[in-house]
């Protein structure tokens, strides 16, 4: 059986300087917190992801961790760090092109450059994306949405490389099987490319919906380290507003503080602790499920942390 140690040194002897050994983690998500990766590899190419896949199954390694990186917006990583292989998409990914009706956006394209690209083209559908500071490949894997939309309303088709194996293959819909901020996409599977398809509409109608959106995120929602909204809305309410009731608005623990401008969010403090965001999120569950009998589940993932810590702050382990 092959160790992280021997996937390390093949990936460094063969990526060179793309490969970075126990590289800063953490300060890649919009949380800002967190420790270390084992091993950060940047890929500039679909042979990047390939040539992760070929080092993988070379050495045998099914127990490695994988982790793949977009903007880091609905990340938590652990003050211990990452003990695995952690892949981010580079610049090549993030082209944005529009081919009739159908957006083309690389994994790494960033949603708010692929919506306004999408008005400017007139196309219609997908303003909502303005507003969330993720990427598209992040997007697809847990169904992103907002303003009435998510990526399940539009996406044709993705592109997809097992980091395992480094198959390439294509993926539709129905193999994608969105649901509710989540998708069949596993951990080792990398979006590179995604196809959006759109309607017709009018650039100034588009131009004016962009600005409506990211007018109402600036007065409801906070600025700073966070990472959007922290849980899942249960059926029927909304986690916000249920947070709010408990009276948990500014409640703190350590450096990390539940957002006076909307409950459903989390501020870390600047050079704060990841430690303290997953104990504030299992307070937070608790004290909901007390007093309304709500078990809130965690949007944002956590990585790093020992099952029960992650479990008690909502995530799936």
């Amino acid at each position: 059986m092959g160790t992280l140690d021997a996937v390390i040194a093949r990936l460094v002897d063969e990526l060179g300087s793309s490969a970075v050994v126990d590289a800063p983690l953490g300060a890649l998500t919009t949380y800002r917190v967190g420790g270390q990766a084992s091993i950060l590899v940047t890929a500039e190419s679909p042979d990047d992801l390939r040539r992760v896949g070929s080092a993988m199954a070379a050495v045998g390694s099914p127990d490695i961790e994988l982790l793949v990186l977009g903007r880091g917006s609905n990340l938590l990583i652990a003050d211990a760090g990452f003990g695995g292989v952690a892949v981010q998409l580079g610049e090549s990914f993030a082209s944005v092109a529009v081919e009739g009706s159908v957006l083309q956006a690389g994994g790494a394209a960033l949603l708010p450059v692929a919506a306004r690209r999408s008005v400017a083209a007139g196309l219609a559908g997908f303003e909502w994306a303005v507003g969330v500071p993720g990427t598209v490949g992040g997007a697809v894997r847990m169904n992103a949405g907002g303003h009435g939309s998510d990526m399940s309303a539009s996406v044709l088709g993705v592109r997809v490389v097992d980091l395992r194996s480094g198959e390439d293959s294509e993926m539709d819909p129905t193999q994608l099987a969105f649901g509710y901020r989540r998708s069949a996409l596993r951990a080792e599977q990398v979006v590179v490319e995604c196809r959006i398809g759109l309607a017709s509409g009018p650039v100034d109608t588009g131009d004016a919906q962009l600005t409506e959106i990211v007018r109402w995120r600036r007065e409801n929602q906070p600025g700073g380290a966070n990472a959007g909204s922290v849980f899942t809305n249960p059926a029927g309410d909304s986690a916000g507003s249920l947070i709010d009731r408990a009276g948990l608005k500014g409640f703190r623990i350590g450096t990390a503080e539940v957002s006076l401008k909307h409950a459903n969010f989390i501020q870390a403090d600047p050079a704060g602790s990841a430690d303290d965001v997953a104990a504030l999120m299992a307070e937070i569950r608790s004290r909901v499920l007390e007093t309304f009998g709500v078990d809130l589940h965690a949007e944002t993932h956590l990585i790093g942390f020992a099952p029960e810590v992650a479990s008690a702050a909502g995530a799936t382990v």
